[in-house]
């Protein structure tokens, strides 16, 4: 079992030793700005030590006139996380203040093109005066101002998008989120140019501060343009972007110099620079998070390799420990996860925000190892105290009390009222679970929905073996049983359990004839054979019968068409597991040919819910075929 030095306590917090003491240069000289990047490195230090208020104390007593250019990006970044956090209204306005407030400074020190050469440049792109040479020809104070001026302009924008809400917003920040992409496309094609002119391949006089903060917006950007659909991505490339995920990886893994061939980065902590935690802490979430919903260039090992370095480097960081815990969680051991997550709530107490992530978390990993009462508590304190997704959190407990036996009907009622948007859009998982709470009012009961639920957050995926078959499927094979006795005519919503009940008999018995290509099976786990009474063969049959059963009871579906489709990708998943590629992508181009499949007339009438996340996933999947395991 790997285990994380994270778990080991050791003293300290991994804060820079000594760097207490840092005193800021006075009285401020806007030409030595740059001196300020040693003290808002410890601040960052702080910060990624779980030390958060120390942080925005230095922060602020380093700069109490705000005027210092590093020292506004830094608070601004740091108001930012707590806004993403906490999700309140009064602390993302109060980012967005201190974000613009950081761009105002910056703008002090960017360079000033003259109006003529402006004008031509938007009469003449060719003669644009934004060019390599213009970044050349900045003083360094110049070219640092330049990229904290994009970073605090896309940290706001991106706050004014939730915050408002709505579409008119999110058209009006695109703007802004767009001059933010120009500035660091540009100063990555600086860089570029700089070290291909180099004997070396490596321009020394360019500083590795404004090099890790130019590697983490313009990989950034371009890995978050990556994660685009291909419909939007052929929009993007005619205004001259693109997301090339692999080159994204690269350019963020520069940061650190790290590689695939080795288990240490190439950069020590002595020569790193600014951002590099963050270049690291992109990639953890890629590898991590995003790998959800995406299959293309996620190396769980590196994410591994990563999180070892900076526990060493961080011990009591909150971020690392969520790390560790996902990581665990990805390799199906839901036990060890929790106890990251436990942690991570034990040694911080100043950010109570962030103890939401933990309990998110453990909610998933309670739901993999089928400990319904823990996974309620974790959604109760969710429903409590975060603002989030009011809507998931309190379906959450709902359908847990159901599973216990409490009375769900309260909470089923307020489901559908708690509905946010983003960008002028509904959250998709939102309108799934506002859905199932309004058919769980009309029919007075839903059919294996912590299941269902599990499934939405890949907890079956990332399940011990043992609990599928000895917990999950045993649950399923109950309702199958109920549903036997039941009248198909009479029972309101009868094939839509039916339906659901086979569909979630056929993932388990995926995962049980193929486990995650990611999950670590212990050298002492039971056998196929032992746990299921059945060899990997007969349950990777099994469940294709189940996925079938979906496909010939799918036209008698009243609400749940979206199973029909589920049940397609699940399909090609285990058929891709068994090596029958060609079959997997017939599936996989079933689903993304947006035709109507075995669905009734009533599943002609429109999209069927959380269409746009399973043609993202299918996609991804379509396009791993053949270059790793799904």
């Amino acid at each position: 079992m790997l285990v994380s030095p994270l778990l080991s306590d050791p003293e300290g917090n991994g804060a820079a030793e000594g760097a207490a003491g840092l005193i800021v240069k006075t009285p401020y000289d806007p030409n030595d700005a740059l001196d300020d990047i040693p003290g808002i490195a410890h601040t960052l230090d702080l910060f990624l030590a779980s030390q958060m208020v120390e942080s925005e104390e230095y922060c602020s007593k380093s700069d109490p006139n705000r005027e210092r250019i590093y020292f506004c990006m830094g608070y601004g970044l740091i108001q930012c996380i707590k806004a993403v956090m906490s999700y309140d209204d009064d602390d993302i306005v109060a980012a967005m203040g201190h974000a613009k407030h950081a761009t105002t400074v910056a703008s002090k020190y960017r360079k000033v093109s003259s109006f003529t050469s402006k004008l031509a440049g938007y009469v003449v792109p060719s003669l644009h005066t934004t060019g390599v040479s213009l970044v050349q020809s900045m003083t360094p104070v110049e070219r640092h101002a330049e990229l904290v001026y994009a970073e605090s302009l896309l940290e706001r924008s991106t706050l004014a998008v939730i915050y408002s809400g709505d579409w008119l917003a999110f058209v009006k920040e695109a703007i802004n989120m767009r001059t933010s992409l120009n500035i660091y496309r540009l100063l990555y094609k600086y860089i570029k140019a700089m070290d291909d002119a180099s004997p070396k391949g490596y321009d020394n006089t360019i500083d590795e501060h404004f090099r890790t903060g130019v590697y983490l917006g313009a990989g950034g950007s371009m890995l978050v343009l990556s994660l685009l659909p291909s419909r939007i991505i052929a929009i993007v490339e005619i205004f001259g972007y693109h997301g090339d995920r692999h080159e994204a990886l690269a350019i963020l893994g520069k940061a650190g110099g790290w590689t695939s061939e080795s288990d240490e980065p190439t950069v020590p902590v002595s020569t790193e620079g600014l951002r590099r935690s963050l270049c690291d802490m992109a990639l953890i979430v890629f590898h991590l998070v995003l790998s959800s919903f995406t299959f293309e260039g996620v190396d769980i090992h590196m994410a591994d390799k990563l999180i070892r370095w900076h526990a060493k480097r961080y011990p009591n960081g909150v971020f690392f420990l969520f790390g560790s815990g996902r990581l665990a969680l990805v390799h199906s051991q839901p036990q060890e996860a929790i106890k990251y997550y436990a942690r991570a709530i034990e040694v911080q107490s100043q950010y109570r925000t962030l103890h939401h992530i933990s309990f998110w978390e453990m909610a998933i990993a309670n739901l993999a190892l089928w400990d319904i009462k823990a996974s309620l508590a974790c959604w109760t304190d969710l429903e409590r105290e975060a603002t989030w997704s009011k809507a998931i959190y309190t379906y959450g407990m709902a359908v847990c009390l159901l599973e216990t036996g409490g009375d769900a009907r309260p909470l089923m009622e307020r489901v559908p009222k708690l509905r946010q948007k983003i960008a002028g859009k509904s959250i998709p998982l939102e309108k799934l679970v506002a859905r199932k709470a309004r058919k769980f009012l009309s029919q007075g009961h839903l059919a294996l929905p912590v299941l269902e639920m599990a499934y939405r957050f890949l907890a079956i995926a990332h399940a011990p073996r043992q609990i599928v078959v000895t917990k999950m499927l045993v649950e399923v094979k109950a309702c199958l049983q109920n549903l036997r006795s039941k009248n198909k005519k009479r029972t309101p919503g009868y094939w839509d359990d039916f339906c659901l009940a086979k569909f979630l008999e056929g993932v388990c018995l995926r995962y049980v004839a193929y486990p995650d290509p990611d999950a670590i099976i212990e050298p002492n786990t039971c056998s196929v054979d032992d746990l299921a009474g059945m060899s990997q063969g007969e349950a990777a049959d099994a469940s294709i019968s189940a996925f079938e059963a979906v496909f010939d009871a799918g036209p008698n579906i009243e609400l749940d068409h979206h199973i029909v489709y589920h049940a397609h990708y699940e399909l090609g998943r285990l058929l891709a597991c068994q090596g029958k590629e060609d079959e997997a992508g017939e599936q996989f181009n079933l689903i993304l040919s947006g035709k109507y499949l075995e669905v009734g007339s009533s599943g002609k009438k429109g999209k069927y819910s959380m269409e746009n996340a399973l043609h993202m996933r299918t996609h991804a999947a379509f396009e791993a075929l053949g270059n790793r395991a799904l």
